[in-house]
């Protein structure tokens, strides 16, 4: 038992508490913020802010820039998606879910290859870009970056992106040595494939009442 309990937390070891506590905090926040977003629920937003605020600090103190503004992005975007899951289409409705539009895909498209291109640029200005993990890094920024935009637009394809990044990045905090985000990623992977199939059923029920 103790054997498999140092493989997963032995590194733990030479962190400090607060940072321990503050991880735990920020991954408990997070799985509410994607409980919520399965279940249609805007309180996505403000349980996310407050898990992204503490990863934008952690990461930022362990000098892991590609996450940091993984998570520094989601905070700008919860406050965009705050609004636009908020707004009034008409006088009893807000935005509902949709499929993305020819054009909503063009600009997923861009924000994709700009991502890639501005994560690479600063890993190589911080001299970051020194293996493999930098390349994972900066895919699965891009990633992220599309599902969260198009979370923050209510278009039910954001679910694709965030299990296909959710898978990626299980292994990827492992590596880092940060085991309690690992098992948060791996959650998040089991709650996007509901909750991709819980807005599909109801994206269906409300074309059927249409």
């Amino acid at each position: 038992m103790s054997h498999i309990f140092d493989f997963f937390f032995s590194q733990y070891t030479d962190y400090a508490t607060i940072d321990i506590v503050l991880e735990i905090i920020a991954v408990v926040f997070g799985f509410l913020s994607v409980w919520y977003s399965k279940q249609n629920n805007i309180l996505v937003f403000p349980t996310g802010m407050i898990s992204t605020i503490i990863f934008v600090y952690l990461l930022l103190k362990w000098e892991l820039l590609g996450d940091m503004m993984i998570n520094a992005y989601y905070f700008a975007m919860s406050v965009y998606g705050w609004f636009i899951w908020t707004r009034k289409v008409d006088e009893t409705h807000v935005t509902p879910i949709s499929k993305t539009t020819s054009k909503e895909k063009s600009l997923s498209l861009g924000i994709f290859l700009a991502t890639l291109v501005f994560v690479f640029v600063v890993y190589k200005t911080f001299d970051k870009w020194n293996g493999w993990v930098a390349y994972v890094d900066t895919m699965t920024t891009a990633i992220f970056f599309v599902g969260m935009w198009l979370m923050a637009r209510r278009k039910i394809e954001n679910w694709i992106f965030w299990i296909i990044g959710d898978i990626i990045s299980v292994p990827l905090y492992f590596y880092k040595g940060f085991t309690f985000t690992s098992f948060q990623y791996l959650g998040f992977t089991v709650i996007a494939i509901f909750g991709y199939l819980a807005w599909k059923k109801h994206l269906n029920n409300n074309l059927q009442t249409v």
